[in-house]
């Protein structure tokens, strides 16, 4: 929802990478943002109707981002997809960094203008294959944000470090850094952060992806 500079950049980026989009905006002529190579639908409207929902497709949604000008309309937009049609990968645009961090506790990760990019929205939007946090100089080892299937909830991060072979420097819990001791468990709403290799990255995203293998 939302196709200003960000959305429309944000939906010209996951329909490159071979998803189908529908973006909605209360203003058609916004839609023009999206250039004449974009095959998506198109809807006018506000994010939190249900009818314009449905007419973009919610019900088969994988993902929602809500990326409009307005706190308010992103935040209950987000709510709405996700307690009405129960879409979880929801992501919201919100310019107020301390009400971001409020919302962030209520399980909707936020991304505030402060600190804005497009391939942030992507990084919590996508399960995987988006652009890493952090590099090293030499372009092996890298730092991603890993999608983690809601069946690891509880699990102690120790025990994910150990089946993924990989150190997991630290999480995002309700817009808060966490350095993990052994006593930690993985929370719902917790964003994960993996140090890899590059070969190793698809690997990780694989394990962590799906419920874990029960041993």
């Amino acid at each position: 929802m939302g196709c200003g500079r960000v959305g429309s950049s944000l939906a010209r980026s996951l329909e490159r990478r071979g998803h189908s989009v529908a973006v909605i905006d209360i203003n058609a002529d916004s839609f023009r943002r999206l250039g004449p190579s974009f095959r998506g639908k198109t809807i006018k409207g506000v994010g939190f109707d249900r009818k314009v929902l449905t007419a973009a497709g919610i019900k088969e949604a994988d993902g929602f981002a809500a990326v409009s000008s307005g706190d308010n309309s992103n935040i209950l937009s987000a709510r709405v997809v996700r307690e009405t049609y129960g879409v979880h990968n929801v992501v919201a645009r919100i310019y107020d960094q301390g009400r971001a961090e409020v919302y962030e506790r209520l399980g909707i990760p936020s991304v505030a203008t402060v600190r804005w990019a497009a391939d942030q929205v992507l990084r919590r939007l996508l399960p995987e294959g988006s652009e890493p946090l952090w590099r090293d100089p030499s372009g092996s080892v890298r730092l991603i944000e890993v999608h983690v299937d809601s069946a690891w909830v509880g699990t102690r991060v120790a025990e994910m470090q150990r089946r993924i072979k990989a150190p997991i420097p630290f999480l995002s819990r309700f817009g808060q850094g966490l350095v993990p001791d052994e006593t930690t468990l993985f929370q719902d709403g917790d964003l994960l952060y993996a140090g890899v290799a590059n070969d190793d990255e698809s690997r990780v995203e694989a394990i962590l992806g799906q419920p874990p293998a029960q041993h």
